[in-house]
């Protein structure tokens, strides 16, 4: 839990960066970026090679975000 909460600690929401979407540490590449890249099927290092300043803990940052904003009670329309 302590490794999970570290890693998003990454993950950053700036109203001037990337319109208050959730980015990286501050750099202009959003949670939604990187989770298109990797649902592209590009590897962990095919998107270090391309985005150099990024590290690996940022993109598991990205899919840790993801996954804890899926899990809430999704209610049944009535």
């Amino acid at each position: 839990m302590d490794d999970q909460r570290t890693l998003l600690h990454r993950i950053t929401i700036d109203p001037m960066v990337c319109g208050d979407r959730p980015c990286i540490r501050g750099y202009r590449i959003r949670v939604t970026d990187i989770l298109d890249l990797i649902s592209s099927e590009a590897s962990f290092e095919e998107i270090l090679r391309d985005y150099p300043f990024l590290e690996r803990d940022d993109i598991l940052a990205a899919v840790t975000y993801a996954a804890r904003q899926t899990d809430h009670v999704v209610l049944p329309d009535m």
